[in-house]
């Protein structure tokens, strides 16, 4: 059963401030877990992953003292470094994660600190996997509302932390990274045009963590049982993905008064390369055109659509159109339309 309840559709281009991404950073752990390594885990092959999820392998924060708050700094230092921003000149820090460092402080004030952002305050954002695009949105407000200038929004999961590696239906998926982007008002009045986002919690029982939070807080039980790791009924899921990702691009193309000709790249979550062709083939959108990093970095929750960003950053021009699309347990999903505001070939 599917359903699309507690919608949430802004026009952003409606009032006087355009907002603009103007910069991507990002951060990737050194370790790699490949397939060949699973298969020493759990009864599993490469060439099932491959064919299953489209991941040949995906980076791991191994180090216990090192959570996603750190990944996260890290991506915004390099961002600040690229666009030659300096820390003081950033007012808001937006996280998006479900793996933060602590449940009290939340992660976005962390990423702050180790960043050197001493005007900055934060707050986190958990919408699963359209947590990046959730904080999008919301950053975008603040910019457009004329009281803030500089906004920064981070992806960052280190889903290594609640992944059951004895589970061959799920540990194949998940890695850890972190991802960030600038949001700035618009030099050249290009930047987010439409914002759709949905959310259903119909779906809380088919790709969720049972456990950890105050309905039923951690407990030896808990813990026994395995409560604290992520679980997902995967065909169901996988339904529900192309349809709520499918019909958010379409959305918010129509809303913009597009074509899909008019679209030159389409950035989805990473989640499974099954998903991402059959959301491609639903719009009638040629592969090429699509962002893809899953089978290097596999799924990475809220940080995947900024690793997008940040990796085909050289290819993107001053004016290309780009969907991101995203669909997350619990259910949320979405899509943000926007157009690229500047040449990417022009970063270091």
């Amino acid at each position: 059963m599917y359903f699309q309840l507690n919608i949430f559709y802004i026009c952003v281009m409606s009032g006087d401030i355009t907002v603009a991404i103007t910069g991507v950073g990002a951060y990737l752990p050194q370790d790699i877990l490949s397939n060949a390594d699973l298969e020493k885990l759990v009864e599993t092959n490469d060439a099932w992953i491959v064919e299953r999820v489209g991941i040949k392998e995906r980076r791991i924060l191994k180090d216990p003292e090192k959570a996603s708050a750190y990944m996260g700094s890290e991506a915004v230092k390099e961002l600040l470094k690229k666009t030659g921003t300096q820390p003081e000149d950033i007012e808001l820090l937006i996280c998006a994660t479900v793996t933060g460092d602590y449940v009290v402080p939340d992660t976005a004030n962390q990423i702050c600190k180790l960043s050197g952002l001493t005007r900055a305050y934060g707050f986190d954002i958990n919408a699963a996997c359209s947590g990046f695009l959730f904080s999008l949105a919301t950053g975008a407000q603040f910019i457009k509302s004329g009281t803030h200038r500089k906004v920064i929004v981070v992806g960052s999961d280190k889903m290594s932390t609640i992944t059951d590696y004895t589970d061959r239906s799920t540990c194949i998926l998940f890695g850890d990274a972190a991802g960030a982007v600038l949001l700035e008002p618009s030099l050249n009045e290009f930047g987010i045009e439409q914002i759709a986002l949905y959310g259903d919690a119909a779906g809380k029982d088919l790709l969720r963590i049972k456990s950890g939070g105050s309905l039923r807080p951690p407990s030896a039980e808990t813990v026994a049982n395995k409560e604290h790791f992520v679980w997902q009924d995967g065909r169901v899921v996988f339904k529900a993905a192309v349809k709520g990702m499918s019909e958010a691009v379409k959305e918010v193309i129509s809303r913009a008064g597009y074509q899909s000709a008019d679209i030159d790249w389409i950035v989805p979550h990473q989640a499974n390369y099954r998903i991402i062709k059959a959301v491609a083939d639903m719009l009638d959108f040629p592969l090429e055109k699509v962002m893809i990093n899953i089978q290097k970095y596999g799924n990475t929750t809220a940080a995947t659509i900024p690793l997008c960003l940040w990796e085909y950053e050289p290819k993107l021009k001053e004016g290309d159109k780009l969907v991101l699309t995203a669909f997350g347990g619990g259910y949320t999903w979405g899509g943000i339309l926007l157009t690229w505001a500047y040449d990417g070939n022009k970063r270091g």
